[in-house]
């Protein structure tokens, strides 16, 4: 299988403080691979870092094989990368379809066209509502397309995020805790649809997310990081009966 994303030696430091140290790590494309470990191992840092947000000290990041060191956040939609964060991050006062044609952006984006108002971005823009309105389906939103979004319930605003990502057409998309916060019914319904966006829509997934029943259920590979370094990685039945990993979460001091 071919690398689709990774790091190599990955190091970031906060003055004094390490948020990762050498960490090295590779999604497989087409994979569901889940980044666990406990607060503070350094997940949000590292997803930051991929997504540019964040500059490493040392080490470096590929995508497909290729360095993006010296890529800037905003060009990491068009090398197709997407995420969520952790903490729902929408415009509350516009609707859900305007919130999720905004993750739409770089698709039709051209200053020119726009000030001109040519015939091509009209129908573009028809072309993109089309669009919104499929993603809006599949993520079981149609009812709530013409809502202000700062109106809906709490596990409707997680599908709208998903939706403002899935936007873009990526390749990959990162999802940071994903179902933090959603209660029973709202988790399960978002893990099928995680992995009907992998299987359906041959998207490769990185999540983070701490509903340890979840990432079992879902992930292909998953890696287990604390204090920022490499504690563990396999599959879901690996991991799970993995004792550094049961340690690191139970507090186990034991020799």
């Amino acid at each position: 299988m071919t690398a689709h994303l990774g790091c190599r030696d990955l190091t970031v430091r906060f003055g004094g403080v390490v948020a990762c140290s050498g960490l090295t790590l590779s999604v497989e494309q087409g994979q569901i691979v889940a980044l666990i470990g406990p607060n503070g191992a350094g997940k949000t840092t590292l997803f930051n870092v991929f997504s540019r947000l964040q500059r490493q000290d040392g080490g470096h990041v590929l995508l497909r094989d290729e360095t993006i060191d010296n890529r800037r956040p905003h060009e990491m939609a068009t090398l197709g990368m997407a995420r969520t964060f952790q903490n729902v991050n929408l415009f509350a006062d516009l609707t859900t379809q305007d919130n999720i044609l905004v993750g739409a952006h770089r698709l039709t984006y051209s200053v020119a066209a726009s000030l001109f108002g040519l015939p091509r971005v009209w129908r573009r823009e028809r072309g993109l509502l089309s669009h919104v309105r499929e993603i809006a389906a599949m993520l079981r939103l149609e009812d709530v397309l013409y809502n202000p979004v700062g109106d809906l319930p709490y596990g409707y605003q997680k599908r709208v995020e998903l939706a403002r990502a899935l936007a873009a057409q990526p390749e990959l998309i990162l999802l940071d805790e994903p179902v933090a916060g959603c209660n029973e019914e709202e988790t399960a319904e978002l893990k099928l649809l995680i992995h009907r966006i992998n299987k359906e829509q041959k998207i490769t997934v990185l999540l983070v997310e701490h509903n340890m029943s979840m990432v079992m259920d879902i992930a292909d590979y998953i890696y287990v990081i604390n204090f920022g370094a490499n504690l563990a990685q396999g599959t879901p039945a690996e991991v799970r009966g993995n004792p550094a990993v049961i340690a690191a979460y139970l507090g186990d001091d034991s020799p």
